[in-house]
Order: structure tokens, then sequence, then C-alpha cells
């Protein structure tokens, strides 16, 4: 595994993010969290999409201010990426929380997934967040035990509008 750094996007990582975003889009998986989705090759674009996501007045409705960040390892390789949203609405308290965070196919299962939740949530704790809402599917027992390792406290589930079920965890607070 090496080395694992949480950096916010760049120019300078164009190429490892491309290649972080192809080897998940061949998977065929549904890419998480949420912002990877978007298409890199207008990359100066994206990154504008990024950054101005960190701005609460360019929110579109429904939407919260959030950062993003991309998991480097030892070889300045995109391992992984994370999107912290800076406050929870209605959607994101019933099932979306805080932190959404994916690791790419080819990493999993090296611990790359705690180490970019322990990360982020240093980047919450950073912002003032103390109270920290991490939700998996259930079932994914992977991500549950990331959630737990770093100190998630179940607290319910939530049933989305498509029967998806959700596990809801708390980190930090009271």
């Amino acid at each position: 595994m090496g080395m694992l750094k949480l950096v916010r996007p760049s120019w300078e990582h164009k190429e490892a993010y491309t290649s972080f975003y192809e080897e998940w889009r061949e998977s065929g998986e549904d890419m998480v969290p949420w912002v990877i989705a978007r298409d890199p090759y207008a990359y100066g674009d994206m990154l504008r999409f990024l950054e101005d996501g960190e701005r609460p007045e360019l929110a579109p409705p429904n939407f919260v201010s959030h950062s993003t960040y991309w998991l480097l390892d030892g070889a300045e390789r995109v391992v992984g990426a994370s999107n912290l949203r800076h406050s929870l609405n209605e959607k994101l308290l019933r099932s979306g929380g805080h932190i959404g965070y994916g690791i790419r196919p080819s990493d999993r299962g090296r611990g790359c997934a705690s180490e970019l939740l322990r990360l982020t949530l240093d980047r919450a704790r950073e912002r003032g967040i103390g109270r920290v809402l991490v939700v998996c599917d259930r079932g994914n027992t992977a991500s549950e035990r990331v959630i737990v390792k770093n100190g998630g406290v179940f607290e319910s589930e939530h049933t989305e509008e498509n029967g998806n079920v959700v596990c809801r965890f708390w980190i930090g607070g009271a």
C-alpha cells in the first residue's frame, strides 16, 4: 500500500486521476462518491466544478457546499476519492451523510478505504464538523467495517425511494 496522502484535485495529478476514472468506468460499478462520475476529459471544467462546489452561494437547489479529495499512494497514483459535505440537508441526513468515499477497484482490500475515511474525518474536524454521519448500503460489509473502525456507531437504517436500504453511522461528538 505504501504511504497514502489526501490531496485536493489539481492539474498536477491529471493523468493519475484520468487513470483512476477510466479503471472505475471500465469496471461497470457505480461511481462513488458521486463527483467522480463527472467526465474528466474537459479537465479544467471538472476542476472548476469541484472548486465551485465549495462555495455555498453556487450550490444548486437541494445541494450543500462540499469538498472533494483524492487519495494518492506513494507512486502518486489516485487510489481513492472522498467528498465531504459541509452540512446536511434533509436528504443527506436520511441517506447521504457527510462523507462519501470510494477506492478504485484494483486497490481494494488493502486498507486504503480506512485511511481515506480517517483522513477525510480530519478534514471534517478542521471545518468544525464534530459529529459526522457516514452511511453505507446494507450488506456492504467492507464499508461497514471501515466506518466502525473509524469510530462509527450504528444509529438506524433508512429505506430509499428505490428500495435500497442504507445503514446510518455517527462518528464523534455527542
